[in-house]
């Protein structure tokens, strides 16, 4: 039985979720707290097991011996070891620690009782072994383990998190992984390019400029003249609202409420691009590249949706640039970000080298292909269906019928379908 309790106990101890221990200490629990304080020494902690369980067993071996003897005489000594063997496997580990992982909490919170008293009492015998066990350790070049060895990485975090189950929503964990997954993301990655930035020109007449500021779907408009490069700032309309229902908004008052533009590097993580919005108190910018020239344009709810996803009232619909075919298929606007395909047809398309399907196109080809230009990429049979202004604006899409092999030796043909 005390063999029984050393062995099991250490397993218990060894196996103890360390994460949810600290949760129980941290909440007063009297039997977490104890054995996370023995844990925070395992070195110690491990001698005192090991010498424990190894007294016991000799004592038992050197026992079961005499009682041999005395009632077998020498033959007994094979008899005896044989059972002692049979013994201390089945009752002293196989039980104990096949129990200790049944009951790790009950067993390591039941164990810490009396190791902690056990602990002090035998102090220097543990004191001593550690000593000569840290002198052979040094001699192998067996380094201590690091105070943060426990600590987990996002990708581990990640693991934790897909691993918990029906103990945390589905939905939440989605949310909670995508905030991990921010600090991988750039604003490149899901800003609107520059030729979808929509925005009041100035030099517009007056009538224009009005009907554009009526007309938003957005809460926030860029202002500029003449062209997006000559950049003046951001209008918030919703300060506008009162000027707009009286008639009595001005050129002179709408410049007056512009507030100045903000800029983002482009490159700038997620993460990171979150806590300069709000410690610049912004919700809107423009992403530039080295040279100063505007890439595109970037807000806070850009940024919020790649957390709780597309602020749509069917979570299951796609979003206007993806329409789906009767044969399965898609047609796909070429300025539709490869993340956002991903995301709406639950596809794992490549999004390292280019961010649209314009850009997938036009590396394929390395030029703009005619119309009906086809190819495969990673799995997908893709289709040129319009090209205007320099851009492939319009693609089809087929299911996936991915092949390695076919994938890396694409097709193209300019034949049309």
């Amino acid at each position: 039985m005390v063999s029984g309790f050393f062995s099991g106990s250490e397993t218990a101890l060894m196996s103890v979720n360390r994460y949810r221990l600290r949760h129980l200490a941290n909440n007063g629990h009297k039997g977490a707290q104890r054995t996370l304080s023995l844990l925070e020494n395992r070195d110690r902690l491990i001698s005192l097991i090991l010498l424990g369980n190894n007294f016991v067993n000799i004592l038992a071996s050197a026992i079961a011996t005499v009682i041999a003897l005395r009632l077998m005489g020498e033959p007994g000594i094979a008899v005896a070891t044989g059972l002692l063997t049979l013994v201390i496997l089945v009752f002293a580990e196989v039980t104990p620690k096949t129990f200790a992982t049944r009951k790790t909490e009950q067993f390591a919170f039941f164990a810490s009782a009396v190791y902690v008293p056990l602990m002090v009492i035998t102090y220097p015998l543990v004191a001593a072994t550690n000593w000569i066990s840290s002198i052979l350790l040094k001699l192998l070049k067996a380094d201590a383990i690091p105070i943060d060895d426990e600590h987990l990485s996002s990708d581990e975090l990640r693991t934790v998190l897909n691993e918990t189950g029906g103990m945390i929503p589905l939905r939440h964990r989605e949310m909670l992984v995508n905030i991990l997954d921010l600090g991988t993301v750039s604003v490149n990655d899901i800003m609107v390019p520059r030729n979808e930035i929509v925005g009041i020109d100035l030099e517009d007449p007056w009538d224009v400029v009005i009907k554009e500021i009526g007309n938003s779907p957005h809460s926030r408009l860029l202002v500029y003249r003449e062209t997006v490069d000559d950049v003046v700032g951001f209008i918030y309309l919703r300060n506008m609202i009162d000027a707009l229902r009286s008639g009595k908004i001005t050129r002179q008052y709408l410049e007056s409420t512009i507030r100045d533009p903000y800029y983002i590097p482009e490159g700038t993580t997620l993460t990171v691009q979150l806590l300069n919005f709000q410690r610049e108190k912004r919700r809107i910018g423009l992403v530039v590249d080295e040279y100063g020239d505007i890439q595109g344009l970037l807000t806070l709810e850009d940024i919020l949706e790649e957390i709780v996803g597309e602020f749509n009232n069917d979570p299951h619909a796609a979003p206007a640039e993806i329409r789906e075919q009767p044969d399965g298929s898609y047609i796909v606007d070429g300025t539709t970000q490869v993340r956002n395909l991903n995301r709406s047809l639950n596809w794992s398309l490549p999004s390292e080298g280019p961010k649209t399907l314009n850009g997938i196109v036009v590396e394929h080809f390395e030029s703009f292909p005619p119309k009906g230009a086809v190819f495969s990429f990673n799995g997908h049979s893709i289709t040129v269906l319009a090209v205007e202004d320099n851009m492939v604006q319009q693609v089809r899409i087929g299911p996936t019928t991915y092949d390695r092999q076919e994938d890396e030796t694409p097709i193209a043909s300019s034949s049309s379908r």
